[in-house]
């Protein structure tokens, strides 16, 4: 159990909690440790390693989504907190959330979006592996412009160790998908029903344990509006101008915006004290919110273009083939997204 006594705040609210609520709190503390270890046991048996080195040898399509990932949208998140002149503790929670890994909703939407899914799934689980380092040191370089004036005192060693915690739950799946493959899909299954759960936890908690936490700032909530836009927007001309082929493009947009919501409520209801709870906790609901209604929309977008769309055939063909298969893609304005790592079944079939 994390320490969250040492935290000093100049500006916090003056909720406190009596005894009952100091053991909730606790109670609530061990709840989301252990929900969050299921949550990413059940991520870690996503993972292939084959697949994994696939990728890793032919790494362009992860370094430009790692680039966004850890980039980006720290960036964006310190720059959005500035331009709205969001309370220091607000900053904090719209930094950790810019910071945290992508979320298992991309993999979900990248399936329907007919996205690159072993990109996906292999970018959704490096990049919960090096927020354990990145996220303490974007929030060192990104979180000085408050924790020098002296409005707050960020814990980065509570944080990294929170994070540092997760790696054993996540090799653990790993394991158990190298060694025990369909008892991995089940798990799978597990896991996004708990992560459903800890959501569900995370929003009665903070109406019922930081009464007022609901009375947030507009200025929160229009961040949680314009962040994932931005992030999906970001990521995906980030990999255009890569030049990565369609698929990957919407698959590093999604990996981009869609963060792991459960790691940032996780971190924060460990490393902050309740009365800093009441003004944080439920940004990471607010974005996440925001994040599952513009994926909704993608895919309600795409499956609608995906039936419309035809280039001289039938409605079978997918868009991506169709594209393709068009004269006009040898065009100038066509080669712009060839990607440096040709699809070699395209290859051998112009052969």
């Amino acid at each position: 159990m994390l320490n969250s006594s040492i935290i000093e705040v100049g500006q916090v609210s003056n909720t406190t909690l009596d005894g009952l609520g100091t053991t909730l709190h606790q109670a609530l503390n061990i709840i989301l440790t252990i929900l969050l270890a299921v949550v990413v046991f059940a991520l870690g048996c996503t993972v292939e390693i084959g697949m994994v080195l696939t990728h890793v040898r032919r790494p362009w399509g992860i370094l430009v989504g790692i680039l966004c990932q850890f980039g980006v949208m720290p960036l964006t998140a310190f720059l959005l907190a500035l331009t709205l002149n969001v309370r220091p503790v607000q900053a904090i929670a719209i930094l950790i959330m810019g910071c945290c890994p992508g979320g298992t909703i991309s993999n979900i939407i990248t399936y329907w979006i007919d996205g690159d899914m072993d990109l996906s799934i292999t970018m959704t689980s490096l990049s919960t592996i090096l927020a354990m380092g990145m996220m303490p040191l974007c929030l060192l370089v990104y979180s000085r412009s408050w924790v020098e004036t002296g409005s707050i005192r960020v814990p980065y060693i509570q944080i990294g160790i929170t994070l540092v915690s997760l790696i054993v739950p996540v090799a653990c799946g790993v394991f158990v998908n190298y060694k025990w493959p369909k008892a991995a899909k089940v798990i799978l299954k597990v896991g996004s029903v708990v992560g459903c759960v800890l959501l569900m936890i995370v929003g009665v908690a903070s109406a019922l344990l930081y009464r007022g936490s609901w009375n947030t700032d507009a200025a929160m909530v229009i961040v949680g509006l314009i962040f994932p836009m931005i992030g999906f927007t970001a990521g995906f001309t980030t990999a255009i101008l890569a030049r990565q082929p369609w698929p990957r493009c919407r698959t590093i947009a999604l990996e981009t915006g869609a963060q792991n919501v459960q790691i940032c409520t996780t971190v924060l209801q460990l490393s902050f004290s309740p009365q800093d709870l009441v003004q944080m906790f439920t940004f990471p609901l607010i974005y996440g919110s925001f994040q599952l209604t513009f994926g909704l929309l993608l895919i309600t977008v795409y499956q609608i273009y995906k039936r419309i769309s035809t280039c001289k055939s039938d409605g079978s063909v997918l868009p991506d083939q169709a594209l393709q298969s068009c004269p006009s893609a040898n065009s100038g304005q066509g080669e712009v997204n060839i990607s440096f790592e040709p699809d070699l079944s395209v290859q051998s079939s112009s052969n």
